[in-house]
Formats: structure tokens, sequence, C-alpha cells
């Protein structure tokens, strides 16, 4: 016998009490349109009406992540026309700062949700070459993965955000390499 699934509508919940940094990029722009706006942004589009068409968006929802995004200052809107009053959207350097964000999730995108191979690459400029994103070290240029780095609290660290995360076992990182009972690395170039 099979159980009746139940939906229950649920209203997003605002992050914005949350002392995160994760969490506050996506109180501004962890809903789904948002972040598809900015992709076209960066792809060049840049008028409401190309951005309708593009993403098949309603036109009231598509106003209203416009606004946001320009009142979060990701966008600027430039006016174009005034009769009648037309205006372009432009990323400014904080939109641009989410481009890593947008090609790692493409590239995230390619590797687990596109069978047919990715629809977009990324050619670098300066060789000429397809190339990806790799995440290195801004200190000695090395590559990271998630097992490289550990984090430590911050100038902002307040409600004890680590000290859970500490006492977990590190994602990537064999349990049989965690000293036993605590979920913590041992001591070493990267455990201590």
């Amino acid at each position: 016998m099979t159980q009746p699934t139940i939906l229950v509508s649920m209203q997003r919940a605002s992050f914005e009490e949350m002392h995160c940094s994760v969490a506050q990029c996506l109180e501004l722009v962890g809903e789904w349109w948002t972040l598809l706006i900015v992709r076209d942004a960066f792809l060049g589009v840049c008028r409401f009406d190309q951005f309708q068409e593009r993403l098949g968006i309603s036109r009231n929802v598509l106003n209203q992540r416009l606004t946001t995004l320009v009142e979060a200052g990701i966008l600027d809107k430039i006016p174009y026309s005034e009769h009648p009053p037309r205006h372009e959207y432009q990323l400014t350097a904080k939109g641009r700062d989410l481009w890593p964000v947008l090609a790692t999730m493409g590239q995230w995108g390619d590797k687990w949700a596109a069978p047919d191979g990715p629809p977009v690459k990324l050619i670098h400029e300066g060789c000429g070459k397809v190339t990806t994103i790799v995440s290195t070290c801004s200190r000695c240029g090395e590559r990271l993965t998630e097992g490289d780095v550990r984090p430590v609290d911050g100038p902002g660290a307040r409600d004890g955000l680590l000290t859970v995360a500490h006492l977990r076992h590190r994602p990537g990182t064999p349990r049989s390499a965690a000293s036993p009972g605590t979920g913590t690395r041992p001591a070493g170039p990267r455990g201590a």
C-alpha cells in the first residue's frame, strides 16, 4: 500500500538575520530567477524585453527581481529612452563579483546535470583555449579542494557558527584519517 503524498506550500524564509556570508548571499541572489537574470546580464542581455523573452519569466516577477538586484547594488538601471521611458540593466562591480559563482555553478551543472555535454564552454581570451574554473590559494597559488582548507573564526565571527562544524567529520576526509571519537583531523601540516 502506498502512502498519499502531502504537498505543503512553503514560504521562503528570510536569511536576513542569519550571521553567515553564504546565507547573506542567498538573501540577495538565492531565488532561482535572480541568478538566471545575472547569468544573462553576463551574456550581454541588458533590456527588460530581452530578459523576458530569453527566460520566459512573467513581467511582474521579472520587474520584482530586477528591482531587487538594482536595490542591492548588483545591477545599475540606466535610462536609454525618455519617450517612452526605457532602461537598460548593467552589472555593477558587486554584480561582476558574482562571475566566479555562476561560472562554477555552470561547471558543476556541466558535470552532473548535462548528459549531452556542456551547453556553453568558456574560452580564455589570453590563450584561446577552453578553460575551467579552478580554486587556488590566493597566497601560494596551490590548487584547493575542500580537504585543503579549514575554517577559522574571522573578524565578523559571533554566534558560534564554527563550533559544531569543528566537531564533525570534514567532507572529503576519509573517516580513518580523523581522530577517533572527535571527527577532527590529526595534527599535521594542514590539521594543526
